[in-house]
């Protein structure tokens, strides 16, 4: 027994010396350890075969890969290892790979594993059942599927995957969910920085938490801090409410998302949509703000109704949402248009309140021009805040209020500049079925001017009066009749009775060239708008040939260099892809057409 340990311990330093004699390289394979030594020509043509003892498992060395193994078969002259059972690699104490097989080239550099793969870092943990790792480039590689964790980051999965080692960066292709307590993300195209966190999405990709579901098709995300920016098709879904523009920041930890260029925020359960260049939506706070070109939208079955302002406003929880538009503010609707400074409409309510801004004199021309104005059909009115109650079930109006100098007008159809008109303290008027004002109340201090008519549609004259209040009737927009109560003074007098100015109440104010006659005018006084060019995020840069031209031209070598028969396949570039070992046949063949 000492007589064959002692030939053992020969044997294994005499072949140990002999690597490294032969060796034409800087660094060789060494075996620094092995239980057994035998030889299989038949099975392992040219190959020494090292099978571990019971005190350790086989050790190979090269350069600063250390591995281990229960079973190494050796080709020297290729300076090829097969590994087998439990096989450990590491590199230089920072890079760890466990499997149950291991090729290694000692002249490509290239491993590839395969059977329960974990490959580890400091920071993330790569597994598969096949996986490429090559030492050259520093990167490892999976393309039937594979898992990566990375601690507070989560769990990745995709079936192609590509780890850079010294860029700290994955890039994923195909199918690729990351996983974490927070979120989950779906993707086609991946890319992710494990010592950041930054994750970077392209094509078709989600981002899905307790509170929001994001979509887009090119977007960044910070899996640490929660926050990302999603551009192309970008959309947020919170609980009720849709969020779509041209570019989305979110921040997950408060449920707050801006947005910006052509902005649809969509209220899933008041059916109403809001539009703009700039939002801001804080979920938590139930409020959406948003400008530039800002319009809402209650949808309504047969006629929706539409308000522009500078800014708009909505808050409140869905059965009591709140409208706020603000400054230079339109409203449009088929049969109702309006103006004001400033508008609140209770959605719970039906009240939609237009109010004017007070100025220091009476007799300012802004505040004047700022007066809320509302048209239907053929009647203007005005006054200093106006009231429209609609009913919330119908969604039709019902009612309109005027307070403080309610003033309408409409103009006498078959004359060139007569104007019926009624102004006093303030005016309550009822619609009908057809969204069209039916009655009207003007109570205290009334005056009015009707221009009266015969059956013909002859002008009789003109009725100028005052009274303490004024009840009338309308019908498709025309006075049908009226009654006065309290009457002061007044009469009926021919036209030819009445100077110019006599045939205008005080504060006239015909504003028939702001009235709004669809949604487009809404917008014919704002100043030119231009968006700004959405920056911040690189095209998607399509995952390189991990098999290139340089690996390939290093396996090639490889087999030029090994002293193999003729019939056997070479080692170093065994484990080449079909499709690459046949896009190389097609150059090497079409450089030997060439050189003939």
């Amino acid at each position: 027994m000492k007589l064959s340990y002692l030939f053992y311990v020969i044997t294994i330093l005499s072949l140990t010396l002999s690597i490294k004699l032969d060796a034409q390289e800087k660094k060789v394979i060494e075996i620094p350890y092995s239980g057994f030594l035998t030889f299989d020509e038949e099975k392992y043509p040219g190959a020494n075969v090292f099978t571990r003892d019971d005190s350790q498992q086989v050790h190979i060395v090269h350069g600063s890969i250390n591995l281990w193994c229960d079973k190494a078969i050796h080709y020297g002259s290729e300076k090829f290892i097969e590994a087998y059972g439990n096989v450990k690699m590491i590199q230089a104490d920072t890079i760890t790979m466990t499997s149950k097989y291991i090729e290694y080239s000692g002249k490509s550099l290239l491993a590839y594993a395969s059977g329960e793969v974990v490959l580890k870092d400091p920071n993330s943990t790569v597994t598969s059942d096949t996986l490429y790792f090559d030492r050259v480039k520093q990167q490892a590689y999976y393309r039937t599927g594979g898992k990566v964790v990375k601690d507070s980051s989560g769990t990745i999965t995709s079936k192609i995957g590509r780890y850079y080692m010294n860029q700290k960066k994955y890039q994923f292709v195909t199918d690729v969910v990351l996983v974490n307590e927070e979120a989950t993300v779906k993707s086609n195209f991946f890319d992710f920085y494990s010592d950041t966190g930054h994750a970077y999405l392209y094509g078709p990709s989600t981002i899905t938490t307790k509170e929001s579901h994001t979509y887009c098709e090119k977007g960044f995300y910070d899996t640490k801090t929660k926050i990302g920016h999603a551009i192309k098709k970008a959309r947020i879904d919170y609980d009720n409410r849709i969020v779509e523009g041209d570019s989305l920041y979110f921040d997950n930890t408060k449920s707050f998302a801006s947005a910006t260029n052509n902005i649809t925020v969509t209220d899933t359960i008041n059916n109403s949509i809001i539009k703009g260049h700039y939002a801001e939506v804080f979920k938590e706070k139930d409020s959406v703000f948003i400008t530039k070109k800002a319009l809402a939208i209650s949808v309504q079955e047969k006629d929706s109704i539409y308000i522009h302002g500078d800014t708009l406003m909505v808050t409140g929880k869905p059965e009591k949402r709140i409208t706020r538009a603000f400054r230079n503010v339109k409203i449009y609707k088929s049969d109702l248009s309006g103006k004001a400074d400033s508008i609140h409409f209770n959605q719970q309510t039906g009240l939609m309140q237009l109010i004017n801004i007070s100025r220091s004199a009476a007799n300012d021309a802004f505040t004047k021009k700022r007066k809320p104005v509302l048209w239907n059909l053929e009647n203007q009115m005005t006054g200093d805040t106006i009231h429209l109650i609609s009913n919330t079930k119908t969604e039709k109006l019902d009612s309109l209020i005027v307070f403080n100098n309610a003033f309408i007008i409409s103009k006498d159809t078959l004359s060139d500049d007569g104007y019926n008109q009624i102004k006093g303290l303030r005016l309550v008027g009822l619609f009908n079925d057809e969204n069209t004002l039916r009655k009207v109340n003007i109570n205290k201090n009334a005056e009015s001017i009707f221009y009266t008519r015969n059956e013909k549609q002859e002008l009789i004259g003109i009725d100028k009066a005052k009274s303490g209040s004024i009840y009338m009737l309308f019908s498709e927009g025309d006075i049908e009749e009226y009654t006065r109560l309290n009457q002061t003074d007044g009469g009926l007098y021919p036209e030819s009775k009445y100077q110019e100015k006599d045939k205008l109440l005080k504060d006239f104010d015909w504003r028939e060239e702001e009235r709004p006659k669809s949604v487009d005018d809404l917008f014919k006084d704002d100043p030119p708008l231009n968006l700004p060019k959405i920056k911040g995020l690189e095209d998607y840069v399509p995952q390189e040939e991990f098999f290139d031209d340089a690996m390939v031209e290093r396996m090639e070598k490889a087999d030029s260099e090994a002293k193999t028969k003729e019939d056997e396949d070479p080692k170093a570039s065994r484990r080449l892809p079909q499709h690459i070992k046949d896009q190389q046949k097609a150059k090497d063949s079409l450089k030997n057409k060439t050189s003939k």
